[in-house]
């Protein structure tokens, strides 16, 4: 037998019609923030950004699987998409209106949870951990690094968290909560008592990779996010009148605080020279998400704002990546550095470039001509300067400057955590 024809193709007023009517839809259904009315110039470049932004995630990042970083443009990273990008790729969509769209590839995490239960198990441990860099299977890729990480263990919470947030209901608690608690029974199991607290430690590679895997102690931002993820664990119990788990809520009280020295934070306990020594002072300045990305329970704000300021001043900017801008910015913001925020938004450095076409092009990495989490993280801080955050006092557009600099015109955007 003959397979049967394959249909032909649309024609092109079909085609037009097609892309005429999403694109109504994509653009009137989302959020929307303008900036050009601005006195200050910078608002008009930073909403062309936006709004560049927003275009380039919905051609690239609305599948059912979690975008490479360079989305369908380049083959970058052998092709494989990274679990722990996914956050930068895709928390923007609920904050601008669009939890759907999120939704696609937050099904992943459920897609594969039995793989990552066996990942757990296979390691001895208790729960689902979730793969780094990988492919529909969610089985791990081959790598030296991706194996070691922990950073992306608690994103299918927060992720999770964003889109109840936008669409609150007991279903979508329902359809997530294995997800959400095993993934927080992994992270339970891995942190381990050394006598006197909880810790995290070796081997494992914290988000900022500049570290021997076999020395790391406490990395800042995975501890307070582990922490933060494992409370939320219980959230998610709690509104579905089920009990919270008391193993959940031992290790959050209990769990190692975020190491600092000489009024600072380091990257982890075993890191006193995180601003002195190479290359401690290069790549990601993770430990600034404690308070931007997350809401920093527990964090001193001092500390933070030191932390921020001896960043900008003694950081290798170079090494920075595209996404590492609005992350300053977002702590920036919930320090109360409403100036600074913006400056680090729009900085001028080779990998915060944004092209013509709205790319963030990692200008010295040839390999890099874009970079879609910058694209991703730009729109989550946006958001959240202008919508707010949990705990933000209920100022208006409390991450933006209010010397009338900026003006501020903005709909239905979501506040952050």
């Amino acid at each position: 037998a003959h397979p049967a024809p394959a249909a032909p193709p649309p024609d092109f007023d079909a085609a037009k019609a097609v892309c005429e009517s999403f694109w109504e839809r994509y653009w009137l259904a989302g959020g929307a923030l303008q900036l050009a009315g601005s006195p200050d110039p910078r608002g008009l470049e930073l909403e062309r950004r936006l709004v560049l932004s927003q275009y380039l995630v919905a051609v690239q990042s609305r599948s059912p699987l979690p975008p490479a970083e360079t989305g369908l443009s380049c083959n970058s990273w052998y092709g494989k998409f990274h679990l722990e990008m996914h956050y930068w790729h895709a928390a923007h969509f609920p904050l601008w209106g669009r939890p759907e769209e999120l939704q696609k590839s937050l099904a992943y995490y459920r897609g594969i949870l039995p793989v990552a239960r066996d990942i757990a198990q296979a390691q001895g441990y208790k729960g689902a951990r979730w793969p780094k860099m990988c492919d529909p299977s969610g089985y791990n890729t081959p790598s030296s690094i991706a194996v070691l990480l922990t950073w992306q263990q608690p994103h299918p919470i927060l992720l999770a968290e964003l889109c109840y947030r936008r669409n609150p209901s007991e279903a979508f608690l329902r359809e997530y909560l294995d997800v959400v608690v095993e993934s927080a029974a992994w992270m339970a199991d891995f942190l381990h008592w050394d006598g006197q607290r909880y810790v995290m430690g070796a081997p494992m590679i914290p988000a900022q990779e500049r570290h021997d895997p076999r020395g790391v102690l406490n990395p800042g931002f995975e501890v307070e996010y582990f922490r933060w993820g494992l409370r939320m664990a219980n959230v998610w119990l709690t509104r579905l009148g089920l009990p919270a788990r008391q193993d959940f809520s031992r290790v959050a009280e209990e769990l190692a605080s975020p190491a600092a020295r000489d009024g600072v934070y380091l990257a982890h306990e075993n890191c006193p020279n995180t601003f002195t020594e190479l290359p401690f002072y290069t790549d990601h300045p993770s430990m600034l998400l404690m308070l931007g990305m997350l809401p920093g329970d527990g964090v001193d704000r001092e500390t933070m704002k030191n932390t921020l300021l001896r960043v900008l001043s003694g950081w290798d900017m170079e090494s920075l990546w595209g996404w590492d801008f609005p992350l300053m910015a977002m702590t920036a913001a919930r320090l109360g550095l409403r100036e600074k925020a913006v400056e680090l938004m729009l900085m001028q450095t080779p990998k915060n470039v944004y092209l013509p076409s709205g790319h963030n092009t990692q200008s010295i990495r040839d390999d890099l001509p874009l970079y879609l989490p910058g694209n991703g993280g730009l729109l989550i801080a946006a958001a959240m300067m202008a919508a707010g955050w949990d705990g933000d006092g209920g100022a208006a557009a409390p991450g933006f400057p209010d010397d009338g600099s900026f003006v501020v015109e903005a709909e239905g955007l979501g506040k952050y955590i």
